[in-house]
């Protein structure tokens, strides 16, 4: 029987700002395009009231956070029940370490998935976007069959490009869209910037894995690039955020702020060019989303400025 600091390890609640990162540059986008509008359009888009903006913002947040923690579940395990974990140099997991059923720990994904399907339904009701169910259904289904089902794509090298969709693009842009209906090339730049270092995250944490997914058969994209261009795919994603702001500060000044996070880069950036390996590579993970984290709050003050 799982305890329940075991459950909170099995959340994986360090991956969390990865969830609260897209929500902020979002929100930020949002304020900043409202001080771009004309009285007329203003007094349009006040018909909404400042607290259900304020609501849309909020509901937003518990979408992301509870998908974060609803895919942490459905990998542990969906990995678990293959066997992927039974060598893990890794976090704690339930099912790999038969600290909790298989049934349990799938239970308590399909628990958080609820969580964000309700705060979902409310939030698209909210802003009467209701064709964004689809997108809902579609972030439902990306994050169990990462590696669940009989051909997980996380499992063909694929999971790269599904974060970088659904923790960058449809992150940042629909949770604009929620609050202002449309999007802005500057939050199409931090939707890039967030997905990149959402996508940072997930590279290192398949590049610790390299040695053990490939005796499983988990052919993440680490395991095709092998250590050496996977450790140079990270230094690129890390980068990319940083090109994003830079491209941004000729329309929105502010945004050049989020150059402030580049020394937040340097340590993870120089753990993964010295080779590190297994749990060295910890840290990595760690330092990654702290980054993402404090370049969102920046870029999203930038924005909003």
């Amino acid at each position: 029987m799982a305890t329940t600091t075991q459950w909170v390890a099995g959340a994986r609640l360090r991956t969390l700002p990865l969830a609260v990162a897209p929500v902020v540059v979002g929100t930020g986008a949002a304020i900043g395009f409202l001080y771009t509008l004309g009285d007329d359009d203003l007094t349009r888009w006040s018909d909404v009231s400042g607290w259900e903006v304020t609501l849309r913002a909020v509901l937003a947040l518990v979408v992301s956070l509870a998908l974060q923690v609803a895919v942490n579940y459905a990998n542990d395990y969906s990995d678990g029940i293959r066997g992927t974990d039974d060598d893990r140099v890794g976090p704690f997991r339930l099912t790999g370490s038969r600290a909790a059923t298989p049934d349990q720990v799938r239970n308590a994904a399909f628990a958080a998935f609820g969580v964000a399907a309700v705060a979902g339904l409310a939030l698209v009701a909210l802003s009467g976007q209701w064709w964004l169910l689809i997108v809902g259904v579609a972030c439902v289904l990306a994050a169990w069959y990462y590696t669940g089902g009989r051909r997980p794509y996380g499992y063909a090298g694929l999971g790269e490009i599904a974060v970088f969709i659904f923790f960058g693009l449809v992150a940042v842009l629909g949770t604009m869209y929620t609050q202002t209906g449309t999007v802005t090339w500057a939050a199409l730049a931090g939707a890039i910037a967030i997905g990149s270092l959402a996508c940072a995250v997930l590279v290192a944490n398949n590049l610790r894995d390299i040695p053990t997914d490939t005796l499983a058969g988990k052919l993440t994209l680490a395991v095709r690039l092998g250590d050496a261009g996977t450790r140079r795919f990270y230094l690129f994603l890390v980068a990319v955020p940083f090109l994003a702001a830079l491209a941004v500060v000729p329309t929105h000044p502010w945004a050049a702020l989020a150059l402030l996070a580049i020394p937040l880069a340097v340590p993870p950036a120089r753990t993964v060019a010295d080779n590190a390996q297994g749990l060295a590579l910890l840290p990595v993970l760690r330092d990654t989303g702290r980054l993402s984290l404090i370049y969102a709050l920046l870029l999203a003050v930038g924005l909003a400025l």
